[in-house]
């Protein structure tokens, strides 16, 4: 097949100017707002195993006769761990509410949650729960009042070694 340049050339130049037009309109527009002003954003990242949903227990004599001499480990340690409970609430209303089951085939694993909100900025009272035991209610509780910019960002994370829920 004959192409003639004259003709090629310019409609190849169209094409990558139609292109490159497309390309730096969509660059710059629309524009990208992360946040609406006067709001401020709040996550709530942590990732943390729960106890052991039974306890460890001893093996009687007469249990550890009848296992083959391989298998005689005296303690007996259920694997799977009980799902983490988390609550959020801001000024007196709920934010967050997950509940994470462990991961793992054994169910074995940490839980994780992530979630994200915006608020509006200014001075909230933040109540922080978190259950990781069998037993009932929440084992860790803080409350704190922390004072918000427009655009901040807050993350609440939890750490057990730090005593619980920490504010970023």
């Amino acid at each position: 097949m004959n192409r003639n340049p004259f003709v090629s050339y310019p409609l190849q130049a169209l094409c990558y100017g139609a292109f490159i037009a497309v390309v730096g309109y969509f660059a710059t527009s629309p524009a990208y707002v992360h946040l609406p002003p006067g709001e401020a954003l709040v996550k709530l990242s942590l990732s943390h195993a729960g106890e052991r949903r039974e306890p460890c227990h001893q093996r009687t004599p007469e249990e550890l006769a009848k296992l083959a001499p391989n298998m005689r480990a005296a303690t007996v340690c259920p694997r799977e761990r009980v799902p983490v409970e988390v609550e959020v609430e801001i000024d007196g209303r709920p934010l967050f509410s997950a509940t994470a089951l462990p991961s793992g085939l054994a169910k074995d694993g940490t839980s994780t949650v992530y979630r994200r909100a915006a608020v509006p900025a200014g001075t909230h009272r933040f109540v922080a729960r978190l259950r990781d035991s069998p037993a009932a209610g929440f084992g860790y509780v803080v409350e704190r009042t922390v004072d918000l910019a427009p655009g901040r960002l807050l993350v609440i994370d939890f750490d057990r070694s730090e005593g619980g829920f920490v504010f970023h």
